[in-house]
């Protein structure tokens, strides 16, 4: 499949967009990310800071944006990398000050190496400083250094920002609400990840390693030109599945056992985030279907409750509703319906929220409670976000019946928010008990 790319002219939008909300006399401030060092010499495969990438698509290290609402000279100034035939032919090519004016849409374009020489001008005269300290000590000091000069000559004329903000406070509601570029990417994620599920499931077979299957998985995504994971799979076979982050991914399978895979690629830096449970042996046995059955109801209640206006909290509430009213029905639970949610007995056995956002972080960025009150947000048309509710009965619960017990079961599906409900972009992979049982014995 063709790789899905987001078009230039967004992100001049999102730099107008971002440029607007900062008003008159401020300065972002944003860089790229750092490599980051695995061992000795060797790096992690490099990913671009999420909030940089969204206004540039450029993805290259050492390279700072600036934005400098209503400045004469422009708006956008882009600090990257030079050209550098030597460190090319190691490193690899390298868009330099004078192309990236041209590909990136930039105003101006300078070598990294001019930053610190030119941060003092351009911070010179502001009141608001839009920078998230914390992150990068050496960007830090430089700007820190600048603005105390800034202060020192107050009476030569110069003027330091007052005010320091984090860019966040604009930029991640912005990235919150997804364009229709942005979707269609996410979708061809999904799509991809869909498959890899599926390709997992069919090969899967009692006595496996969960790395074999996590190769299944991992070949798919780079068969389909996903070459990156949107985090580290989780394949975990039998009692395995009740560890939420598992990630040894070393047992071997057992007959009876449950797999549990939550597995998402990323493509043009957007995440997909999907998770299945399924029997090694293809067939559910009576006690895990009694299970998965309260698990998957809850899941399908709560996406039927999707659509814009509906409360984040609310879903959850279904959830443990529903979840709880189940395990009641299998005397795992035992008293008043109302009791029992009232003092969160179902938390031993399901320990998480409902979900979260996904987008360029695959626990995307968005304030799940609104300033100053403090209530839950409401979910809005273009919202993408993941619906995951589970059941965890680990072998060292014994206040359970032995019956119940090393089973983990969790359902995910990725759901766009629209103007008249939702979408799940997963939809394709299947969930019901019949589906999975179907499309593991057609194999």
């Amino acid at each position: 499949m063709s790789i899905k790319k987001i078009p230039m002219h967004e992100y001049i939008t999102r730099r107008k967009q971002f440029l607007q909300k900062m008003g008159s006399c401020s300065v972002a401030i944003i860089p790229a990310a750092t490599t980051k060092v695995r061992n000795l010499d060797s790096e992690y495969p490099y990913r671009q800071d999420s909030d940089f990438l969204y206004l540039t698509g450029f993805n290259e290290p050492e390279a700072i944006l600036v934005l400098i609402p209503n400045r004469k000279e422009g708006e956008t100034i882009l600090f990257c990398r030079p050209k550098d035939s030597v460190a090319e032919q190691w490193e690899g090519s390298r868009l330099g000050p004078e192309d990236a004016v041209t590909h990136l849409k930039i105003d101006q374009a300078f070598a990294i190496n001019d930053f610190h020489q030119q941060v003092i001008a351009l911070l010179d005269g502001t009141d608001y400083l839009f920078y998230g300290f914390g992150n990068q000590k050496r960007l830090d000091h430089q700007i820190t250094d600048a603005i105390k000069f800034l202060k020192r000559n107050e009476r030569r004329g110069k003027i330091a920002p007052t005010h320091i903000i984090s860019p966040d406070y604009f930029l991640h509601e912005m990235r919150v609400i997804k364009s229709a570029a942005e979707i269609a990417t996410m979708q061809a994620a999904n799509d991809i990840t869909t498959d890899a599920h599926q390709r997992a499931m069919k090969a899967c077979k009692p006595g496996m390693f969960e790395y074999e299957l996590e190769a299944e998985i991992q070949h798919e995504f780079l068969r389909q030109g996903a070459r990156f994971l949107a985090y580290n799979s989780i394949v975990a076979s039998g009692n395995n599945g009740c560890i939420l982050h598992y990630c040894e991914n070393n047992a071997q399978i057992k007959p009876q056992d449950l797999v549990l895979i939550d597995a998402g690629c990323e493509m043009d830096g957007y995440a997909a985030d999907i998770t299945r449970t399924f029997p090694a042996g293809g067939t559910f046995s009576s006690e895990q279907k009694a299970l998965y059955e309260i698990v998957l109801m809850a899941q399908q209640a709560a996406i039927e409750m999707i659509q814009p206006g509906c409360l984040w909290s609310a879903i959850q509430d279904t959830v443990i509703r529903v979840m709880t009213e189940g395990l009641m029905s299998l005397n795992i639970l035992t008293g008043a319906l109302d009791d029992l949610i009232a003092k969160n007995a179902i938390k031993p056995f399901y320990m998480h929220g409902h979900g979260h956002f996904l987008g360029l972080d695959v626990h995307d960025v968005g304030q799940l409670r609104c300033r100053p009150d403090n209530k839950w947000i409401t979910l809005r048309s273009g919202m993408v976000l993941t619906v995951e509710p589970g059941l965890y009965i680990a072998y060292n619960q014994t206040e359970v019946d032995e019956k119940w017990r090393g089973t983990g079961i969790r359902i995910e599906d990725n759901i766009l928010v629209t103007d008249k409900g939702c979408t799940v972009l997963s939809q394709r992979l299947p969930k019901t008990i019949a589906d999975i049982e179907a499309l593991m014995r057609a194999n």
